[in-house]
């Protein structure tokens, strides 16, 4: 394999925000507000730095040396957790929101799985490399000597476990060990350059991600399965407006968490793609949703097992 690939080969879709449809699907995400609060600061910081030291020089004059050292973190952020947890929906629409925070556009580059190649040697080292060529040719359109950006990207790999491997693994094939290193050298250059980009990686098996990678995480979100406070916030908002009341609703709460026959709960994908939907089938076409109804279904409905990961 030796010319570059397609760009259409590396990313499956591009997403310019802000637009609506990743705004409504952001929307949704309920219980998830403080893993978007930050996220949404970190990528702006990451993508516009001139936002933080406009705010530096009007709060705290003369704190150029924290600044810097606030924008100087590598350009690449984690999210880690169980399956379901609302990582993936989270990386593809957060955008959106740092778009409008920022009032610029940013384009998502979502990197295809298919970027791991059939696996002749080196290949996946020349795909990756190329993914973080795409994407530091369309982040240098936007840059700007100021800081302030003109636009931004967004990198996206979802299961980031596939092609960022440790290194330190025994059974590690060589060529994989090379696509690590390539990947490390794109967060690289796109932090030296100091170019309105960055890369959001998704995991359910951070402990399988190399070191060096999760060294130059600006931030690693964990994410987890949902509480009883936001398994009660997304079930009230959803069931409420249906006429649930609210002692059938604090059952649905208990019946979506940890029980006797298991020690965990449903994951947000449980709740809101599949119970609730299952609770309004139920009733539809012919009966209002009944909340003695929606119990039952929740009885029946099994969660999502948690990811183990295997040790190696």
């Amino acid at each position: 394999m030796s010319a570059k690939p397609p760009i259409d080969e590396l990313f499956e879709k591009r997403i310019i925000y802000p637009d609506f449809e990743p705004q409504e699907r952001l929307a949704r995400l309920v219980g998830l507000d403080d893993h978007i609060e930050r996220l949404q600061k970190i990528l702006g910081l990451l993508i516009n730095p001139a936002g933080l030291l406009a705010w530096g020089k009007e709060f705290h004059p003369g704190s150029t040396d924290v600044m810097n050292l606030v924008l100087r973190r590598p350009p690449l952020v984690v999210l880690a957790g169980d399956v379901g947890s609302g990582k993936s929906e989270l990386a593809e629409t957060i955008g959106d929101a740092v778009a409008r925070q920022e009032k610029i556009d940013i384009t998502l580059f979502p990197m295809s799985l298919a970027t791991r190649g059939q696996g002749r040697v080196g290949e996946m080292t020349q795909l990756v490399s190329a993914a973080f060529d795409y994407t530091i040719e369309e982040a240098q359109k936007y840059y700007s000597e100021n800081g302030k950006a003109r636009g931004g990207v967004i990198l996206l790999i979802d299961e980031a476990d596939a092609l960022a491997q440790s290194r330190e693994a025994d059974q590690m094939h060589h060529e994989d060990r090379a696509g690590v290193n390539a990947f490390i050298r794109g967060i690289d250059r796109i932090a030296n350059k100091k170019l309105p980009a960055a890369v959001i990686m998704c995991t359910n098996r951070i402990g399988a991600l190399d070191p060096a990678i999760k060294r130059r995480a600006a931030e690693i979100l964990s994410f987890s399965r949902p509480n009883i406070a936001q398994r009660g916030y997304i079930l009230r908002k959803s069931l409420g407006p249906l006429g649930v009341g609210e002692n059938d609703i604090k059952m649905l709460v208990e019946l979506t968490g940890s029980t006797e026959d298991r020690d965990y709960g449903f994951t947000f994908s449980d709740i809101t793609q599949r119970l609730l939907p299952a609770i309004v089938l139920g009733a539809y076409p012919n009966d209002p949703v009944r909340g003695g109804a929606a119990i039952e279904i929740a009885k029946r409905t099994l969660p999502t097992k948690p990811f183990v990961e295997k040790a190696s």
